[in-house]
């Protein structure tokens, strides 16, 4: 059995356990895992309040508040409890269980931690309440609740035949200590040996998701002792974890600390936590090709594959197209692969089920912002996490350009979703921003933004736009997942060569590239390149094969379906994870 550990997983729209792609990709996962019949358990947090609930004032502003939603509605609470110990104190850790069913009826466990219990301390009931919420001791005391009283949590619910245990990004990576810790119980060593950490090693699987530092933890070695330390002594058999553990790690691999300081116990460093479940995992991949070699350039000295991320198809393809698909390529949901029939399927179906999930989603914006758009007008959409990586407002780096092709080549209507994480001043200032440009375009294109973006409306808009722009700084987008959406609904993408497109993008049969994929990362020039690339594409051939050469444009959009949507998938994806990584 596999035992895959997320910080975020997306289950539901009314389950607010996610922020974004990492979530998302976590819960097709086990959907496709439960597809496969693949013996799998999840672990993840409760997060009662969840990321937080987004509202816009006029202005772009965006405002916090906590999400409410009745748990007991999803979720069945476990009997069974557990701790771990924090600082010195004992914590409760309980479970809720959801159960993701399959379309053969197999159903996976997923176990939702949670501290909120009367017999703890007021400060540690509000552990699991917020998903990335709070300051760098709140974040690792929700790790050692995910790494530690996950693995713990497992044992107490009888979960013992554990193959291998596949860690979702560095927030779960303190399981590695807690199997070391069960390790040296189970054999009674007086120390750590090379064959211990092997023996974890073995057990263990590490994916990495992003190139950014942010999101890579790291804590203080003070604050790491404060939580995890107490006790001095390795050997005392309190549930405590004190530093010392972490360093005979180290010492018994290599004599080297975590990158790039060569002693972890020295002033000012840091625990980071990727570099933890790099040291004890035997499998460790990136989520595209090109991720995977900018991993091993970032992470140097291990061995480092790639398996590209994917989506559960029968979750984002709108229902119009599942009932296309049902008609003209039967069996698609459990061979992912047999949409490259799509190839087939009559251009006027293809476009009719288009038009209809156009209109819903025109329908919505009317209804959340009071702005009717054109149904006949081409759609761009651009939703995801608003960030200046993400750069959303690289459309409009040449104003007087942008209005010269919509009034000379064509048409053109945007509409933006995404939230700025909370004390993310540059991504806020990024939604201000398009809220200005809404204004300063009012005459020539309409610019709408749709605040609340969550999965059923990631879904609805993936399915309603013509049109899915990325436009991220190369080589900082790991993968991308909403372009795979886009294309599985018969939406090309027009993206920067970076993270899964360099891989899907087959230019004018799939979708068009944009900018020069040996550029590095971001500076004045590269971006201004990037615009004119972006501005050409539209120019020379989106915007005339959508209105004037409308066959064309909709074979684009077939192929998006038969050889990305085929392809870029969490079935083909955790196929690759059991030939690689799960039962060698």
């Amino acid at each position: 059995m596999i035992a895959y550990f997320s910080m975020e997983i997306a289950l539901e729209a009314g389950m607010p356990t996610y922020s974004g792609g990492l979530g998302v990709l976590a819960g097709d996962t086990i959907r496709s895992a439960a597809d496969m019949q693949l013996p799998m358990v999840c672990v993840t947090l409760l997060h009662r309040k969840g990321y937080f609930s987004q509202r816009l004032g006029d202005d772009g502003e965006q405002l916090e508040e906590p999400v409410t939603w009745a748990v007991e509605n999803y979720l069945e609470e476990m009997e069974e409890r557990t701790s771990v110990t924090i600082a010195g104190r004992t914590v409760g850790v309980r479970a809720w269980k959801y159960e993701v069913t399959g379309c053969a009826n197999y159903k996976i466990p997923v176990l939702l931690l949670d501290t909120d219990l009367e017999e703890n301390a007021a400060w540690d009931r509000k552990l699991t309440h917020y998903l990335y919420g709070g300051d760098s001791k709140y974040r690792l005391c929700q790790e050692v609740v995910l790494g530690i009283g996950g693995v713990r949590m497992l044992r107490i619910l009888g979960y013992d035949k554990i193959a291998r245990y596949h860690m979702n990004e560095g927030h779960a990576s303190l399981l590695t200590l807690e199997l070391l810790n069960d390790r040296l119980t189970d054999s009674g060593k007086q120390s750590v040996t090379v064959d211990d950490c092997n023996y974890v090693r073995e057990l263990c699987i590490f994916t990495t998701h992003t190139p950014v530092p942010a999101g890579h933890d790291h804590f203080p070695m003070e604050l790491v002792e404060e939580i995890l330390g107490g006790h001095r002594d390795f050997f005392d058999r309190t549930d405590i974890f004190c530093i010392d553990l972490v360093n005979r790690i180290l010492e018994s691999e290599s004599g080297q600390s975590f990158y790039p300081e060569r002693n972890i116990l020295a002033p000012g460093v840091a625990l980071n936590m990727t570099y933890l479940g790099l040291n004890l995992s035997h499998y460790i991949n990136g989520v595209a090709k090109k991720h995977g070699e900018v991993a091993r350039h970032m992470f140097g000295g291990y061995s480092i594959d790639s398996i590209t991320n994917g989506i559960h198809i029968a979750t984002w393809a709108s229902q119009h197209f599942q009932e296309l698909f049902d008609y003209y390529i039967p069996g698609w949901k459990e061979d992912n692969f047999s949409l490259r029939y799509a190839i087939s399927i009559p251009e006027d179906q293809i476009w009719d089920t288009h038009m209809i999930a156009k209109k819903e989603l025109i329908s919505r914006v009317s209804q959340q912002t009071l702005i009717d758009l054109d149904p006949e007008i081409l759609t761009i959409g651009f939703a995801r996490r608003a960030t200046a990586y993400k750069r959303a407002d690289l459309l409009f780096d040449d104003i007087p350009r942008l209005k010269m092709i919509v009034s000379d080549v064509g048409k053109l209507q945007i509409i933006y979703a995404g939230k700025a994480h909370p004390r993310d001043s540059v991504g806020k200032g990024l939604i201000r921003r398009l809220f200005e440009l809404k204004k300063l375009f009012k005459s020539h294109i309409e610019i709408v933004y749709l605040e609340g973006y969550d999965m059923a409306l990631g879904k609805l808009m993936t399915s309603g736009v013509d049109i899915w722009l990325n436009t991220p700084e190369p080589p900082l987008e790991a993968s991308g997942t909403s372009g795979m959406k886009a294309a599985v609904n018969g939406v090309p993408s027009l993206s920067i060569l970076d993270g899964w497109w360099c891989e899907g993008c087959i230019e004018g049969i799939t979708g068009w590239s944009i900018g020069d994929p040996t550029q590095g990362r971001e500076n004045t020039i590269a971006r201004s390149e990037d615009a004119v690339s972006l501005y050409d594409k539209l120019e020379n051939h989106v915007i005339p094969m959508y209105y004037d050469n409308r066959s064309a444009f909709i074979d684009v959009m077939r192929h998006a379906i038969a050889l990305n949507g085929s392809f870029f998938n969490t079935q083909r994806m955790l196929q690759q994870y059991v030939q690689k990584a799960y039962f060698l």
